[in-house]
C-alpha cells in the first residue's frame, strides 16, 4: 500500500465557487491563507503566581488569499467573479453582501483531490493589484483577499 502514496506537490490545486450568483472553478496563482487557530486566554489563579490556566476562547482564521494575473474577464466564469466583486464592493453596504462557499483542492497526478478545505460563508474584503513599474519585465498580479466564517477540511 506504500507504493501506491507519493507525495503531493503543491502547484497542482483547484479553486472553486459554490453560491449565488454561479462563479464556478477558476484558476489562481497562488493560494494562502488556509489557518484555523484557537485563541486562548490565560487566567492567573488567586494567591499562586507560579503558573496560569491556559484556557481555549475560540477559533479564529486568517483572511484567504487567491492571486492570479490580471486576466481579461472572457469566460462565463471570470465574468461572474468580476461581477460579485464589482457588486459587493458598489453595493454600499444597503443590502446584505451575497456569500459563496470556496473549495480549494490539492490534487493528484490524475487531477483527482487529495485533500480539500472548504471555506464557508465567504465574502471579498479586499482587491489589491501590485504596482506598475517601466523597468521591470513582470506579469500584473491582482489579489483577491476573503473572509469565512468556518474551515472544514476533508
Amino acid at each position: 500500500m506504500a507504493d501506491d502514496w507519493s507525495l503531493p506537490v503543491a502547484f497542482y490545486f483547484s479553486v472553486e465557487f459554490l453560491g449565488k450568483p454561479e462563479i464556478g472553478e477558476l484558476t489562481f496563482k497562488e493560494v494562502s491563507g488556509l489557518t484555523a487557530e484557537i485563541e486562548t486566554e490565560t487566567i492567573k489563579e488567586g494567591g499562586l503566581n507560579n503558573y496560569g490556566h491556559t484556557l481555549p476562547k475560540g477559533v479564529k482564521h486568517s483572511n484567504l488569499l487567491l492571486k492570479s494575473a490580471v486576466r481579461k474577464t472572457d469566460s462565463a466564469n471570470e465574468l461572474a467573479l468580476q461581477t460579485w466583486l464589482q457588486n459587493v464592493f458598489n453595493l454600499d453596504f444597503a443590502v446584505a453582501i451575497p456569500i459563496q462557499n470556496i473549495i480549494v483542492k490539492l490534487l493528484n497526478a490524475n487531477g483527482q483531490p487529495l485533500r480539500s478545505w472548504f471555506c464557508s460563508g465567504a465574502y471579498p474584503v479586499k482587491i489589491e493589484t501590485e504596482g506598475f513599474d517601466a523597468e521591470k519585465n513582470q506579469i500584473a498580479i491582482e489579489t483577491l483577499e476573503f473572509c469565512y466564517k468556518e474551515l472544514t477540511v476533508t
